[in-house]
């Protein structure tokens, strides 16, 4: 049994979805297909929680939301009789959206986002079933259990493998949809695994049922040594161990999940890495690897950043108690600290850029200390760097802090 993600990307049309339904009919053994969101719609759904939430008008978004679907529908020519579960899906974010909001931002986000993974894979199952490539359409939420930590949720592992074991059991299908990026509580709440999550929920269920293998399926012909985006010469990694794609996902790289290769490693399960425009391709494997890898100096541009300078207001050191307190607030904001480094009289954070305005972060801050800030950075990251490498990154830029190991340098930008 084999497991296959999707991204946005990869049913973001309706030609798109015909791909997909070309690459299963090129390996037809036992699956489970997880499917991210179409296109940008969880950015769009973003901007729904957002008004929600706050009480103003979400309608011309949500409209925008069900007319972007409803083209693909038609364009795919589905039949009506294949479509009662995106009908009843949309029906539910209706009625969901009709009610008051909490008080808690972050379940509210879970509850709403989370529809973009449910219409998205009703439409591709209902698809499938239309052209004869019979599958079973699976509400991941009943499957995936974890707790109520809104919008990072922690997967509860053992309840988990019980509830994958009854839900997929290849006696009733060959072939499974479900979705990336959510799960659900013990009481039915929706929750999300993290942005971006879709790769995550893939190497669970991976995990969960045993499979022989993970192939994420991308806009590009593999793993690359840079982002075709912001570099024009890049290079294909063939092979990469578990460690080479942990570091690389953790430093920022987009092309993997940093959350994937734990529970593929746990069971030494191969993750491949595919170009869905051209599936016969090889791509790139992620696996145990015992030899030493000879690879190129791989390239990770992490924009949107900010850096944070904090001083004691007593010109003393920054004490423990103070950092548990500023660790403790940026994870109460989901904010994602990159890069850590301290001087006798200071302390200097790269973060992710919040939602909000930096500006509340800094208030916050200057509660306790005398605050330094730069935004609109980026956090270059360097493995197996080189002179020249490093020289490349650095042109034209202003480097304000920089830190240095044997095989990785990283750098924030202005």
């Amino acid at each position: 049994m084999k497991v296959f993600k999707f991204g946005g990307a990869s049913v973001s049309t309706a030609e798109a979805i015909r791909n997909v339904a070309r690459i299963l009919d090129m390996y037809p053994d036992q699956k489970v297909i997880v499917i991210s969101a179409m296109g940008k719609t969880t950015n769009h759904l973003e901007n729904v929680v957002r008004k929600y939430f706050n009480k103003q008008d979400f309608s011309s978004y949500v409209k925008a939301v069900i007319d972007y679907h409803n083209e693909a529908i038609e364009k795919l020519e589905i039949n009506e009789h294949n479509l009662a579960t995106v009908h009843s899906i949309f029906d539910k974010l209706n009625d969901r959206l009709a009610k008051t909001p909490s008080l808690d931002f972050n379940y509210e986000y879970d509850q709403i986002v989370s529809f973009g993974e449910l219409i998205s894979t009703s439409i591709v199952s209902a698809y499938l079933n239309e052209i004869g490539i019979l599958n079973k359409w699976v509400d991941v939420r009943n499957c995936i259990r974890t707790d109520n930590t809104y919008r990072e949720a922690n997967v509860d592992w053992e309840l988990s493998t019980q509830h994958a074991k009854d839900v997929f059991v290849f006696g009733d299908a060959q072939l499974y949809v479900t979705q990336g990026f959510i799960g659900g509580t013990v009481t039915n709440q929706a929750t999300t695994l993290g942005r971006e999550g879709s790769d995550f929920s893939a190497a669970i269920i991976a995990n969960l049922l045993d499979a022989e293998s993970v192939t994420i399926w991308k806009n590009v012909p593999g793993v690359l040594n840079a982002d075709p985006n912001d570099f024009s010469d890049t290079e294909k990694l063939e092979e990469l161990s578990y460690k080479e794609a942990i570091e690389l996902s953790y430093s920022g790289a987009k092309v993997i999940h940093p959350k994937t290769m734990k529970p593929l490693r746990n069971k030494h399960i191969p993750l491949y890495v595919r170009p869905f425009e051209n599936p016969e391709e090889i791509g790139t494997v992620i696996r145990e690897v015992d030899s030493k890898l000879e690879l190129p100096p791989i390239y990770i541009l992490k924009k949107d950043q900010a850096l944070i300078t904090l001083e004691a207001n007593d010109f003393s050191f920054v004490s423990v108690n103070e950092l548990s307190d500023v660790f403790n607030y940026f994870k109460s904001k989901l904010i994602k600290v990159n890069l850590i480094q301290q001087s006798a009289i200071d302390l200097s954070l790269c973060i992710d850029e919040p939602e909000f305005d930096i500006k509340e972060v800094v208030d916050y801050l200057s509660k306790g200390f005398k605050v330094r800030y730069n935004s609109g950075l980026s956090l270059a990251t360097i493995r197996f760097y080189n002179y020249e490498s490093i020289g490349r990154i650095k042109e034209d830029r202003q480097v304000l802090m920089e830190q240095k190991s044997r095989r990785t340098i990283k750098m924030v930008l202005k």
